[in-house]
């Protein structure tokens, strides 16, 4: 069961990471700018982007939406639309 919930994890983190840098590219910004427009360190914004962190938490999360110009909301959406329905963190049956 470790082993499902870490991998789930992991894709979480990575998925997360594509998402934020899609939308930063479509701004035409740099790291250095938008992590600097969001109140954070490049090295933070780079290891979300790169989903080599080992997890998130709500107010990083929150100043990375800020920081893209979009809702905490629309940012947990779209991570959720491209884990898919089926995405879980735990091994629980859905009924």
């Amino acid at each position: 069961m470790q082993d499902f919930v870490e991998n789930n994890r992991e894709k979480l983190i990575k998925t997360l990471g594509e998402v934020i840098k899609k939308h930063r590219q479509n701004q035409n910004k740099t790291i250095y700018s938008i992590s600097a427009e969001a109140s954070m360190s490049k090295s933070t914004w780079r290891e979300a982007e790169h989903g080599v962190c080992k997890d998130i938490n709500l107010s990083t999360f929150w100043k990375i939406a800020e920081g893209l110009g979009i809702s905490p909301v629309q940012l947990l959406s779209e991570l959720a639309d491209n884990l898919g329905s089926d995405f879980t963190l735990t091994e629980l049956e859905n009924n």
